[in-house]
């Protein structure tokens, strides 16, 4: 029987504090670095990643994750499934009696002593090995059913005395981590409406993040910190843009249909005053059923692809996100049918081992090389740059970004149709043409062309979703 202290009697201060090492753009649009470089986010949802694997999986994991260019491993503290009471591997528990001012630690760290080995060791563990793979934590402190009088597990053990200690306690834990970025909220609004005997309440937990982040900020002054809302309407910009603490927007479009047209939520959030960075911490996520929760779902109706994964997330960072999260959905549960019972997967039975090497999960670092490979903080979204036929859907609708110099300008074409192009926006007497694809990452050179106004442009046969780059030649820029 291991012998477990609170975390309160044997945390202490730290003299020096890691200072946060992404920051706001000063323009406000972006994230970069410290040092000003800019930090394109590529997210992945791994929600039960300190829960349910072990240590050798957990660095079986990380390491194709590397490999395929992401940078933000988004994983949850006190998890969804079950999280206080259901043992992780090793079977330790995150909390004493479900207070969250009480970590159930034990003296010692040694994964050969299992009464050294606590919950709080292996988290630790993982999120080193997270910062030696060069990589982020998106650390979620706690999964929002922890919180919110709504749908989940639980059981609601915070309230705003605690999450505060709480913040604070995992801040001064991790206060020597380079790699942390904080995300409160665990897929739940911040304000919503329950019913109770018969009535419609309105429930507002803010003042539960509120102090959940200043917790944090009170150890981590300049601590990056961001929210993961519900789907939908319960955007971050809807009910707490303008709190002081939250320094990134964020939505979730979500599984529900592939309908959503999460560029236009791009542009309504960063439309806001202050302005602050944007994206979809959520959107569908790849084999996950479209879906599943009406009770009507069949194959017919399907799941998300690869496709459908692009064609939403270019077009909103088209739009102006800073970045984007990706999921899959038998990888955020780390599905293991032998340990835990799949949820909500249709008909499909993956495995997490084979979901990491998705196709999607491949080539969401094409998106990453493209960004970077011009002018970042300049970018802004332009769709004046498409003349005509713009399209109107999810199915057919064109999306554009450029330089506000105009010295180059993406367009991504969701089908392989023609396009016309409006070149005014762009300098230079003579223009570069490349067709680079979302889906290999490889480019195409089309012969440059001296003009102006509008031209009409068509992209390669093969393959369904096309950008077309359009340069400014003097620029010399190279192909992404």
């Amino acid at each position: 029987m291991k012998v477990v202290h609170s975390s309160l009697l044997i945390c202490f201060l730290v003299s020096t504090f890691a200072s946060g090492q992404i920051r706001v753009s000063t323009n406000n649009r972006y994230v970069m670095t410290t040092d000003g470089k800019p930090f394109f986010w590529l997210g992945d949802t791994d929600w039960e990643l300190f829960h349910r694997l072990t240590r050798e999986e957990a660095e079986f994991f990380l390491e194709i994750r590397k490999q395929q260019g992401f940078n933000v491993i988004q994983a949850v503290a006190l998890a969804e499934m079950n999280g206080l009471h259901q043992p992780n591997r090793y079977g330790d528990l995150p909390l004493m009696n479900d207070d969250p001012t009480q970590l159930a630690i034990t003296p010692g760290a040694n994964p050969a002593n299992e009464d050294e080995y606590d919950y709080w060791d292996h988290v630790d563990f993982i999120i080193n090995r997270i910062a030696d793979k060069g990589m982020y934590v998106g650390l979620l402190p706690t999964w929002g059913d922890k919180v919110a009088q709504l749908w989940g597990d639980g059981p609601r053990v915070f309230n705003a005395a605690n999450a505060a200690a709480f913040g604070a306690t995992l801040a001064r834990r991790y206060a020597k981590n380079w790699n942390i970025i904080w995300i409160v909220g665990g897929d739940r609004p911040a304000v919503y409406k329950i019913k109770v005997e018969g009535n419609e309440v309105e429930v507002d937990d803010r003042p539960i993040w509120r102090a959940m982040a200043q917790g944090i900020e009170s150890v981590l002054p300049d601590a990056f910190i961001t929210y993961h809302p519900a789907g939908g309407s319960y955007s971050t910009s809807s009910f707490i843009h303008e709190e002081p603490w939250l320094d990134m927007n964020s939505f979730q479009s979500g599984h529900g249909s592939r309908e959503a047209d999460a560029w236009n939520w791009v542009i309504r959030d960063l439309e806001l005053k202050p302005m602050k960075p944007t994206l979809d911490m959520e959107p569908c996520y790849e084999d996950h059923p479209v879906n599943p929760w009406d009770g009507k779902w069949t194959k017919a109706r399907g799941y998300f692809n690869a496709y459908d994964v692009r064609a939403r997330v270019y077009r909103t960072v088209f739009a102006g996100a800073c970045g984007v999260t990706y999921g899959h959905h038998q990888i955020w549960q780390f599905l293991n049918a032998e340990l835990n019972p799949p949820i909500n997967i249709g008909d499909t039975l993956i495995g997490w081992q084979q979901a990491a090497k998705a196709e999607a999960a491949g080539q969401m670092k094409f998106l990453k090389q493209l960004m970077l490979s011009r002018p970042y903080f300049s970018r802004i979204g332009d769709q004046t740059l498409v003349a005509g036929n713009k399209g109107t859907d999810y199915k057919d609708l064109v999306v554009a970004t450029r330089d506000e110099k105009g010295t180059y300008a993406f367009i991504y074409l969701p089908l392989n149709h023609p396009v016309s192009v409006d070149l005014k926006a762009i300098t230079g007497n003579r223009k570069s043409i490349t067709w680079f694809s979302p889906e290999t990452g490889k480019s195409i050179k089309a012969k440059s062309i001296t003009a102006s106004g509008v031209i009409s442009f068509t992209p390669p046969t093969m393959g369904k979703d096309w950008v077309l780059i359009i340069d400014d030649a003097a620029q010399g820029y190279q192909l992404p």
